[in-house]
C-alpha cells in the first residue's frame, strides 16, 4: 500500500488574512510540501496540470524533475496529465526524460481534466473530449512500447517510422493512471490496457466511486489481467488534523467555507459526512481512512490533498508531520486485512524484475 499527498496547485488568498501568496511562493511551497512528504515517509507526490488561474502547475514535469534533484526515495507522478490536449508525442519524450532523471521513481495520471475552456486554447473540441482520451493514449501506449510507429487518426498528423527519444528508462514506461471522477469510459479504457484507475473521491458520495471502481474491476478482468480483486486502484482523499478535534474544526472552518471549489455550498459537517473529508484529530483520520477499504475493496494507493484553500505553508508542513505519525499505523492496517493475491502499489523496480 502507497501513501502519498497530491497538489492542485491552487493560489488562493488565506482567509483568516487576506495575503494571497506570489505565484513563486506557491511554486516554491509546492516543491518544500514534496521534501517534507518524503522526510516524513510518505511513498508519492503528485502534481495537477492546470492552464488557467488560479493554478500554477502549467508545466509538471518542470516540477517534479526540480522535486526529483531535491529526494531519493518519493515517487513523482502528476494528479492530472490532459491526455486530451497535449501531443502524445510531446508526453511520451517528457515523461522518459523525467524518468532517466529521477531513477525510474516516475508515474503518470491520465485524465481530461475540469477545466473547458482548456480545450480551444490548445486547439481541440471539448466535445471530443473522450474520443481524443482513446486515441491519442492509444499513440502513447504504442510509442513507448514500440521504436517505430507507424500511426494515423482523427486528431494529428500521421507518423511514420517515428522513434520517441529519450526511450523509456529500462525498457519499461511508466506506470500509467487513468483518472476519472465521472466517466464509465475512462474505467473501461484502463482496465482494457490493465492500467491502474484513480478515483479522486473528493467531491461526490462514495456510491457514485463505487459504481466506476466496481465496473473497472469487473473489465479487468474481463480482459485477462487478474481477478477483479488484483486489479490496481488509487484513491483520493482531503483531510486536516489537530490534536483536538475541536480545534481542528475551527481552524479549517474559514479556509472550507472560502474555498474556490466547494466554498459557499454545503456546510463542512455535511461535506466530511458525505464525502472522504476528514477533519479533526489523527486517531480520526486513521478511522476514516480505514473504511475506504470497506468500501472499494483492496487498493494500491492513497493520496491526500492537504494544501488548497489558502493554507499557508507552515499549516501544511505540520500537517505532513502529524501524517508521518499516523503514517505506521495505517501501513499495519491495510497490511494486517490485505489478502496475499493483492498485487502491492506498482513501482519501476518491481516492473523490471517482472519483465
Amino acid at each position: 500500500m502507497q501513501f502519498g499527498i497530491f497538489t492542485v496547485g491552487d493560489v488562493t488568498t488565506d482567509p483568516t488574512n487576506g495575503r494571497t501568496p506570489t505565484e513563486a511562493e506557491r511554486i516554491k511551497a509546492m516543491v518544500a510540501i514534496a521534501v517534507k512528504a518524503e522526510e516524513v515517509g510518505l511513498d508519492v507526490f503528485a502534481g495537477g496540470e492546470h492552464h488557467n488561474p488560479p493554478f500554477v502547475p502549467s508545466s509538471p514535469t518542470t516540477l517534479l524533475g526540480y522535486v526529483a534533484a531535491r529526494t531519493e526515495r518519493l515517487i513523482l507522478s502528476t494528479s492530472t496529465t490532459l491526455i486530451t490536449t497535449n501531443d502524445p508525442v510531446k508526453i511520451a519524450e517528457d515523461f522518459a526524460m523525467l524518468q532517466h532523471l529521477a531513477d525510474g521513481r516516475v508515474d503518470v495520471m491520465m485524465g481530461r481534466g475540469n477545466t473547458g475552456p482548456v480545450y480551444p486554447w490548445f486547439g481541440q473540441d471539448i466535445r471530443q473530449g473522450i474520443p481524443l482520451a482513446i486515441e491519442n493514449y492509444a499513440l502513447l501506449h504504442q510509442l513507448w512500447r514500440e521504436e517505430s510507429v507507424d500511426w494515423e487518426g482523427r486528431f494529428r498528423t500521421p507518423l511514420n517510422g517515428f522513434t520517441s527519444t529519450p526511450r523509456p528508462l529500462d525498457g519499461t514506461p511508466p506506470f500509467v493512471w487513468h483518472g476519472s471522477i465521472r466517466s464509465p469510459e475512462i474505467a473501461e479504457q484502463a482496465a482494457y490496457y490493465g492500467d491502474g484507475f484513480f478515483a479522486n473521491n473528493i467531491f461526490w458520495p462514495k456510491e457514485h466511486f463505487q459504481r466506476l471502481i466496481e465496473l473497472y474491476r469487473r473489465r479487468y478482468a474481463h480482459y485477462g489481467h487478474g481477478t477483479a480483486e488484483q486489479a490496481i486502484v488509487g484513491l483520493g482523499g482531503q483531510i486536516f488534523m489537530r490534536r483536538d478535534s475541536q480545534a481542528a474544526v475551527r481552524e479549517f472552518r474559514p479556509y472550507f467555507d472560502n474555498a474556490p471549489v466547494y466554498g459557499h455550498g454545503p456546510s463542512l459537517e455535511e461535506f466530511t459526512d458525505q464525502t472522504p473529508l476528514t477533519v479533526g484529530s489523527p486517531q480520526q483520520v486513521i478511522e476514516k481512512t480505514l473504511t475506504f477499504r470497506e468500501s472499494f475493496g483492496d487498493y494500491q494507493r492513497q493520496l491526500f490533498l492537504v494544501d488548497h484553500a489558502g493554507l499557508p505553508l507552515k499549516t501544511v508542513l505540520e500537517q505532513l508531520d502529524l501524517l508521518g505519525e499516523i503514517l505506521p499505523t495505517l501501513r499495519e492496517e491495510f497490511a494486517r486485512q490485505r489478502p496475499a493475491a493483492v498485487p502491492d502499489g506498482p513501482t519501476h523496480a518491481a516492473r523490471v524484475a517482472a519483465g
